[in-house]
């Protein structure tokens, strides 16, 4: 059986309606995830159903970011902006710290709807996953350089002991030795 051609107009039936929202909602988020994978691309999809609920799909997890570079990019009217696609994600990877937490957001208004498909959850969960894995590779940053500062630190201050140490042995005064003070006492 083949399939019939559909004439692009106002469907009237809203069961009808929202079951077409639904399935074309989720082929053009599939879209729009296949061709960021295939041409290595930054994707974002915003969407709003008729009772204007939001849906949106970024493959950066920062759909700020896309609406910001593409904002800049028509304000600036030129082209947009030209180079390596892996420079542009290493420069813009602390601005993705804010994102997460609107992720957690948007997560929770849409579970909260009784919307959604099991492609939808896949979906959110692949996001979550990877703003978790972000999150934990900038925490791993931080503390790395608080390890090296703190190891910086540790070789200034052993350094100042030898500096003082050596200065106490110049002047005739020896920290190794400390009296013993049962001697002072009476019995």
């Amino acid at each position: 059986m083949g399939r019939r051609k559909l004439e692009i107009k106002r469907i009237e039936d809203k069961s009808a309606r929202q079951v077409t929202f639904s399935k074309r909602r989720s082929g053009l988020l599939k879209k729009a995830r296949e061709l960021s994978v295939l041409c290595d691309l930054d994707i974002g999809v915003v969407i709003y159903s008729c009772r204007g609920k939001p849906y949106h799909y970024s493959n950066t997890n920062s759909l700020t970011e896309i609406l910001e570079r593409y904002q800049s990019s028509v304000s600036n009217d030129s082209s947009p902006p030209t180079g390596d696609c892996d420079t542009q994600a290493q420069s813009s990877k602390y601005s993705e710290f804010l994102t997460c937490g609107e992720l957690l957001q948007i997560v929770e208004r849409e579970v909260e709807g009784d919307e959604l498909s099991v492609n939808d959850f896949v979906h959110l969960e692949e996001q979550l996953e990877t703003a978790l894995i972000q999150t934990r590779k900038a925490k791993t940053h931080s503390l790395l350089e608080s390890i090296s500062s703190l190891h910086h630190e540790e070789k200034l201050l052993e350094e100042e002991k030898r500096l003082l140490e050596a200065k106490i042995k110049v002047g005739g005064i020896d920290l190794n030795v400390v009296p013993d003070h049962d001697e002072t006492q009476i019995n």
